[in-house]
């Protein structure tokens, strides 16, 4: 497949200053950046930017965007969520938030890129999805049974379905899930936090899914972006899957400290007003399908993460 290295394109990155966000931009910024000549240009915008809430704000920027001097293809990345998913259960203001941001917001843009010629990746979640017939329990394709279960599920279903119909032939939905990134809070943060306060922690062990680190997920849709993969949705996480449980052990032993001090539970034991997915485990077949490389295993990446980032640990 022809991968677009080397040749210059336009980005422009929505949510810019959000986990996933300031990883798009540090990484499309870097001299060092698969496959970025020099010519490429990146435009940045913070919530601070531009309230993707207010339409017309969002059509003048993405105007402006392409109106700008530069040369290739114009990429616009919406990296922009509300994601306070329990709070969006038990506060009016907050879904009226969750909806705003999560499933309008990328329909506005979306047609602002139709308008211009650009093409759109946008990112969705694995809360979209629902249990597999008969309790089957295996990687979840783009195709399978879909099943929002919440506002925020609800929205942000909503989102990729207007993406999806303002840009038909040029658009790139990526579910993925679990996303821990070196900015601002996360879970892998809150075990490192909670292990230095307390002997025990106990954590939820009958969720399951694929937790992914940002970073990695910023290379795989820039990739995505630049590659010839004909518009579609697909799935992108870190590889492999654990749980929640599986995940804070692994934090511990980062740590140095013994996981054995992380006790199981279930979901039962944690009521939470938002509705969690058992079963969120994303395969990686549609990505191999386009000829993209898949996200690295889970826990190689936490390792990784944490190298670079020995921050996280610090909770």
């Amino acid at each position: 497949m022809i991968d677009g290295r080397g040749v210059p394109m336009r980005w422009m990155v929505v949510g810019a200053g959000g986990a996933l966000g300031t990883d798009l931009v540090a990484r499309l910024g870097a001299p060092d950046a698969p496959g970025a000549p020099p010519t490429d240009s990146v435009t940045a915008l913070t919530r601070a930017d531009l309230d993707v809430t207010d339409p017309d704000a969002v059509r003048a920027a993405v105007r402006a965007w392409l109106a700008a001097p530069g040369e290739g293809r114009a990429v616009l990345v919406n990296a922009a969520a509300y994601t306070a998913v329990d709070l969006a259960e038990t506060d009016p203001d907050a879904a009226a938030a969750a909806w705003a941001v999560n499933a309008e917001a990328p329909g506005v843009l979306a047609a602002a890129c139709g308008d211009g010629g650009a093409t759109m990746v946008h990112v969705s979640t694995d809360y979209v999805l629902g249990p597999l017939p008969g309790g089957e329990r295996r990687p979840l394709e783009p195709d399978d049974p879909l099943a929002p279960a919440g506002v925020y599920a609800r929205s942000k279903l909503a989102g990729e379905e207007r993406v999806r119909a303002a840009l038909p032939d040029a658009h790139h939905v990526v579910r993925t899930a679990w996303l821990y990134g070196a900015t601002g809070p996360n879970f892998v943060r809150t075990m490192a936090r909670l292990a230095r306060e307390r002997d025990t922690l106990t954590v939820v062990d009958d969720q399951h899914g694929s937790p992914t680190w940002t970073a990695d997920l910023a290379d795989g849709l820039i990739a995505l972006a630049r590659s010839s993969a004909p518009a579609g949705t697909r799935h992108a996480a870190g590889g492999g899957s654990t749980t929640w449980w599986g995940l804070a052990r692994a934090v511990l032993e980062e740590l140095g400290a013994d996981p054995g001090r992380v006790r199981p539970c279930d979901t039962a034991s944690f009521p939470r007003p938002a509705p969690r997915p058992a079963w969120s485990v994303l395969s990686d077949g549609s990505w191999r399908a386009a000829g993209l490389e898949p996200l690295p295993p889970w826990r190689e990446a936490l390792r990784t993460a944490v190298g670079h980032h020995p921050e996280l640990l610090l909770g």
